[in-house]
C-alpha cells in the first residue's frame, strides 16, 4: 500500500516529543478525528502505567469510559420509566455483574498555563479476565449480548487484541481471597526439620512396603549426609556426586547449601520422608519451594548448625512471601489503573456513567451491594469526585437551549460542543472556548492509533473535551486556573459534582455523597408518578386468540392504548381477552424479588417460575381461561372505561392461587 509522502515523513521522523493534535488528517472509520490514542495491552502495561502515574498526578481531571460485552441480559431487564428505584438498581446491577468490561478508557487532562490550553493523554486499555493465579478457582464467565458485539464490530473493535493481549485483573475482594488461599495452600509446606512441631503426629507404618521404604530412606540419607560432611567444599561445590546405597542422589546447591532434589516420589512417600528426617536427622531439612505456575519442588537441604537452620527457614519464608506478593501484584493487572485514580482522588468525568461506575465497582472493588444507597456511599469512599457530563448539560440554561431537540449522546454532544476538536480543520467556534491538545511522548508507532468513537480511550477523550466546554459555560475561567488548584472544589462546579442519573429514563438524580435520589427538574415524564402498591404485573398472554370476539376486543384495546397518552397500570376486566392462556399475576414486590434473583432466564415467565419455585412469593394463576380478579379488585388501579371503547365483562369468580 502506498503511503502518502506527507504522512510517510510524519511517521518516519517525528520529534522526540510531538503534539499529535492533528497528526493524522483523515478520520478513521467510525467518525474519529485523527486523535492519537495510546493502545495498552499486557505487553506494555507496566511501561504505560508508570507514565500514566505522572499524567494523572498532574491532571486537573480524568475522562473515563468503558466498553462492555453487553448491556441487558434479557428484554425484561431493560430499565423502564415506571421502574421503582430499587428495581432499576437491581437491573443495572445484573448488567454490571453478568457482562465483561472489554476496554477501559482513561484520559488525563492537564492545564498548561503557557498555552492556555488543556493537554490530553488518551489511553485505551484492553481488558480480558483470564485466570492468572493457579489457586484461583473462579470460572471467569461472562455474557455477550449479540447486539452489543455487532455494534462493537461495526466500529472495528479489535476482538483479537482484546482476547489474546487483554489485561486481566483481580478486584480488591479477589485479592484478599487470593492471599487467604495462598496462605492456606503454602502454610506448613515449606520447611520441615527435627525442630518443627509435629503438626499431624507420626504416621503409623501399617504395611511392609512403608517399613522397607522408611528404612531405605533412612540409610540413603545417612550415607549422603556422612558423605557431605566428609567431602571438601570447593567454591561452594562438592567434588563429584554422592553414591547412596543402591541409588544415587544428585547433589545440588540451594542457597549455598548442599541439597538433593526429590523427584519421582508419591505424596505418601514424601510424608514418610518428612517423618524420617524429623525423627532421625537434625541437620537435614525438608524444603518445598514453588515455581511460576505454582508447581512445587521438594528438596532436602544440609544445614549443620541450629543458627544456620533458623536462617535457612527465614530465607525460605521470605522468598515465599516475596514470590506471593509479585504473583498477586501481577494478577491485579488493570486494577492498578483504578487504584491510581482512587489514590490520587482526582475528579473523574464520565458521560451517562452510572453503568460505567457500577462496572468499575463490580470488577475492581467487590460485588455490588444489595441497595443503591449502600453502593453510592461505598463508591464515594473510593472516588469522592465524579462528574457526569449528561447531568451538567441539564443544569445550564445556555447549554439546554443549545441542545434543545438534539440528542444528548456522547458523539452528538461532542460534535455540537467541540467542533474544533472533531474536525480535522481548525474552525473558530463560539461554542468551543477551551483549547484542547493531544500530546504524545513517543514516536508514532503501533502503540498509537487514530481514535474512533466507541473505542473507550477515544470516548474518554471526547468526554473530557465536553466537560471542559461545559465548565466554560458554567463560568469557570481556566486562564485563572493553577495546575495546583483542585477543580472539584471550584465553587461554580462543586454543587454539580457527584450527581448522576441511574438511567436515561429514571427521571431522578442520585447524590453519591448521600445515596439519596431526588427528582430531576430537567426531565419531562411521559407518565404520572406510579403508586407501586397499586401495580400488578401480569404475563403469560396468548400469542393467538381462538375466538373472534377476543380478537375484536384486543383490537379495540390496542386502539385505545394508541390514542391514550397516559399510563395504564392494569386493564381490568380482561377475562375474555385472556381466556385460555397461562396467565400469571404478581404484586410489585414479587416483581422486585424476580429481578433480584441470580437466576438468568431470557423469558420473564421462565424467570418468574424459577424464582417462585424456591421462594414464598405468591403468583396468582388463571384457571380454565379465567383471569384472577381477587388480586385486581383489591387494588385501586387505572382502568379503561366503557367510554374509551372497551365493553366491561362480568366478573368471574373461578379463581385459584398458585403459591410458590
Amino acid at each position: 500500500m502506498q503511503v502518502p509522502g506527507r504522512l510517510r515523513r510524519v511517521l518516519r521522523a517525528p520529534p522526540p516529543r510531538i503534539l499529535l493534535y492533528r497528526a493524522i488528517s483523515s478520520p478513521p472509520p467510525g467518525g474519529g478525528s485523527g486523535v492519537a490514542v495510546k493502545q495498552v495491552t499486557r505487553g506494555n502495561m507496566e511501561e504505560a502505567l508508570e507514565k500514566l502515574r505522572g499524567r494523572v498526578r498532574e491532571a486537573a481531571f480524568v475522562g473515563l469510559d468503558l466498553e462492555m460485552s453487553g448491556v441487558t441480559s434479557a428484554p425484561w431487564r431493560d430499565t423502564f420509566e415506571l421502574d421503582r428505584a430499587d428495581v432499576r438498581y437491581l437491573k443495572l446491577r445484573d448488567s454490571a455483574e453478568r457482562f465483561a468490561a472489554l476496554q477501559l478508557g482513561v484520559c488525563p487532562f492537564r492545564w498548561d498555563p503557557a498555552k492556555s490550553a488543556f493537554v490530553a493523554h488518551p489511553h485505551n486499555f484492553f481488558i480480558f479476565p483470564r485466570k492468572e493465579l493457579p489457586s484461583d478457582c473462579s470460572s471467569h464467565e461472562f455474557l455477550c449480548q449479540t447486539t452489543s458485539i455487532e455494534f462493537l464490530a461495526k466500529y472495528q473493535f479489535d476482538f483479537n487484541t482484546c482476547f489474546r493481549e487483554g489485561i486481566s485483573y483481580l478486584s480488591r475482594a479477589q485479592e484478599e481471597e487470593a492471599l487467604q488461599k495462598f496462605n492456606m495452600l503454602h502454610h506448613g509446606r515449606t520447611v520441615t526439620s527435627s525442630t518443627n512441631s509435629e503438626e499431624d503426629g507420626d504416621m503409623p507404618l501399617k504395611s511392609a512396603s512403608d517399613i522397607l521404604f522408611t528404612e531405605r530412606m533412612k540409610m540413603n540419607f545417612k550415607e549422603w549426609r556422612d558423605a557431605i560432611a566428609s567431602k571438601p567444599m570447593v567454591d561452594n561445590h562438592l567434588s563429584g556426586n554422592i553414591k547412596c546405597g543402591s541409588g544415587q542422589f544428585q547433589t545440588v546447591f540451594f542457597k549455598m547449601r548442599p541439597a538433593i532434589i526429590l523427584n519421582g516420589f508419591s505424596s505418601h512417600q514424601l510424608k514418610l520422608i518428612q517423618q524420617v528426617l524429623r525423627k532421625n536427622f537434625r541437620d537435614l531439612i525438608f524444603v518445598c519451594t514453588f515455581g511460576e505456575d505454582d508447581t512445587s519442588e521438594k528438596k532436602v537441604v544440609y544445614s549443620d548448625t541450629d543458627e544456620d537452620r533458623i536462617l535457612l527457614m527465614k530465607d525460605v519464608q521470605e522468598d515465599l512471601l516475596k514470590n506471593r506478593e509479585e504473583r498477586i501484584k501481577s494478577a491485579i493487572g488493570i486494577r492498578h489503573v483504578i487504584d491510581l485514580l482512587s489514590s490520587e482522588r482526582k475528579l473523574i468525568v464520565g458521560h451517562s456513567c452510572f453503568l460505567d461506575i457500577a462496572q468499575v465497582y463490580s470488577k475492581f472493588v467487590r460485588p455490588l451491594p444489595s441497595s443503591i444507597k449502600e453502593f453510592a456511599l461505598s463508591f464515594h469512599k473510593f472516588f469522592p469526585h465524579i462528574a457526569d457530563t449528561r447531568h451538567l448539560m441539564s443544569v445550564n440554561q445556555a447549554v439546554q437551549k443549545l441542545m434543545k431537540h438534539k440528542s444528548k449522546s456522547l458523539s452528538s454532544a461532542f460534535l455540537l460542543l467541540c467542533p474544533a476538536s472533531y474536525s480535522s480543520v481548525e474552525k473558530p467556534s463560539s461554542h468551543s472556548p477551551v483549547t484542547i491538545e493531544v500530546e504524545g511522548d513517543e514516536t508514532m508507532s503501533s502503540r498509537f492509533i487514530s481514535g474512533a468513537k466507541h473505542e473507550a480511550g477515544y470516548d474518554a477523550y471526547m468526554t473530557g473535551c465536553i466537560f471542559a466546554q461545559l465548565c466554560a459555560y458554567l463560568g469557570i475561567q481556566f486562564e485563572q486556573f493553577s495546575p495546583l488548584d483542585n477543580l472539584a472544589t471550584n465553587t461554580k462546579l462543586q454543587k454539580h459534582i457527584n450527581f448522576l442519573s441511574p438511567s436515561w429514563n429514571s427521571g431522578t438524580v442520585l447524590d453519591l455523597s448521600t445515596g439519596m435520589e431526588t427528582p430531576d427538574p430537567g426531565y419531562t415524564r411521559r407518565y404520572p408518578a406510579a403508586v407501586y402498591d397499586n401495580i400488578v404485573v401480569i404475563w403469560g398472554f396468548l400469542s393467538k386468540f381462538k375466538k373472534q370476539e377476543s380478537v375484536n376486543d384486543f383490537l379495540d384495546l390496542k386502539a385505545v392504548l394508541e390514542r391514550a397518552d397516559s399510563a395504564i397500570s392494569i386493564l381490568h376486566p380482561l377475562s375474555t381477552i385472556l381466556e385460555g392462556g397461562q396467565t400469571r399475576a404478581a404484586k410489585y414486590d414479587t416483581y422486585r424479588d424476580i429481578c433480584s434473583s441470580s437466576e438468568s432466564k431470557y423469558l420473564f415467565a421462565d424467570q418468574a417460575e424459577a424464582v417462585c419455585a424456591t421462594s414464598k412469593n405468591q403468583l396468582i394463576e388463571n384457571v380454565d381461561g379465567n383471569l384472577i380478579s381477587d388480586v385486581l379488585d383489591g387494588v385501586a388501579l387505572a382502568s379503561v372505561t366503557e367510554e374509551d371503547g372497551i365493553i366491561p365483562s362480568s366478573k368471574n369468580q373461578n379463581v385459584a392461587e398458585a403459591t410458590c
